[in-house]
């Protein structure tokens, strides 16, 4: 994925899970986050970051933050790219796991929940449900960086799509490069990391794969290692 309009800056500070306080050209903006994570071990006063300019006229924020440095690595922390990012590389036939699908839709209603991607292939069809990751400690990505009860529903929900007759998968996507593994963030939360672990002994399908991270693009890289 591509962004245009894109503009640097320096992260000040975050009053809440919205907005955030950053200098561009010297001078103090109000930005809007896509982020509603923590995001703390990367959002820090000083941090290098990049933003995207919006052409809207009627927005409150003339910015969008969209990613960040930790160290020399650069971490895109947008929450809309993810689903986009593995739809397309879905349809390129970037991902060895689910290639040559013959039907592939967002936003797809099973039960109570409603998952990312549902795909179609020669006698197979599956729901795919999307994770962002944004935390990382010395190369292991985790997941969350937060408590989320909407997180633990979709993974239980998948266990169940199982028993109909589904190939599911649940995909972490890291949005940055320098990770050679992934693991639940159990000490974060440990009921979805609990879940994680009946989905994996279920039979769904648990894939995390890296992304490569510029300051105007993010794209799929390769796959990596889930510890479970």
């Amino acid at each position: 994925m591509k962004y245009s309009n894109i503009v640097e800056g320096t992260f000040v500070n975050r009053p809440n899970r919205f907005i955030a306080n950053v200098i561009i050209d010297e001078k103090p903006e109000k930005v809007h986050v896509r982020n509603t994570g923590r995001c703390k071990e990367i959002l820090k006063e000083g941090t290098k970051v990049y933003l995207q300019k919006s052409n809207n006229p009627n927005r409150k924020t003339k910015y969008s933050l969209i990613s960040a440095y930790k160290g020399n690595s650069l971490i895109n922390i947008d929450s809309q790219v993810p689903n986009e990012v593995i739809y397309t590389s879905i349809l390129s036939n970037k991902v060895a796991e689910i290639k040559d699908v013959d039907l592939l839709k967002r936003e797809v209603t099973y039960g109570n929940s409603r998952f990312d991607l549902y795909y179609e292939k020669s006698n197979s069809k599956g729901f795919i449900e999307i994770k962002g990751v944004t935390l990382e400690t010395e190369g292991i990505s985790m997941f969350p960086d937060a408590p989320t009860e909407r997180g633990t529903k979709h993974v239980l929900e998948m266990i169940q799509s199982l028993e109909e007759g589904y190939e599911s998968y649940i995909f972490f996507l890291i949005q940055m490069a320098d990770v050679h593994s992934f693991k639940p963030n159990k000490i974060m939360d440990d009921k979805f990391s609990t879940a994680l672990l009946k989905a994996k002994n279920a039979g769904v399908h648990i894939l995390a794969y890296n992304s490569i991270v510029t300051k105007d693009q993010i794209y799929l890289n390769e796959k990596i290692k889930v510890l479970i």
